[in-house]
C-alpha cells in the first residue's frame, strides 16, 4: 500500500499534476509490483521562500538514512 507524498515548488498546473502522479503510479507497478488501487500520490505546493524551512531541513537533512535518491543542491552550504 505505497503512498508517496511529492513536495515540490508551487506553481505547475493540476495537468502537470495529474501527470505526475500518473508517472508515479506506473513506476510504482512496475518497480514493486503494487496494483493500482494500493496506490496513492499527494502532492503539496511549497512556496520556494519556506523550501529550506518546511522540505529540506526536516525531510531531507533531517531523514538522511531514507533518502534514496539526494538533491544535487545543499542550500545550508
Amino acid at each position: 500500500m505505497p503512498h508517496v507524498v511529492v513536495k515540490m515548488y508551487a506553481g505547475k498546473t493540476e495537468e502537470q499534476k495529474q501527470a505526475l502522479a500518473l508517472e508515479i503510479q506506473k513506476a510504482l507497478m512496475t518497480a514493486i509490483g503494487s496494483t493500482e488501487k494500493s496506490i496513492s500520490v499527494a502532492i503539496e505546493d511549497v512556496d520556494p521562500s519556506d523550501w529550506v524551512e518546511k522540505v529540506y531541513q526536516p525531510d531531507i537533512a533531517g531523514k538522511p538514512d531514507l533518502i534514496y535518491k539526494k538533491p544535487g543542491y545543499d542550500p545550508l552550504a
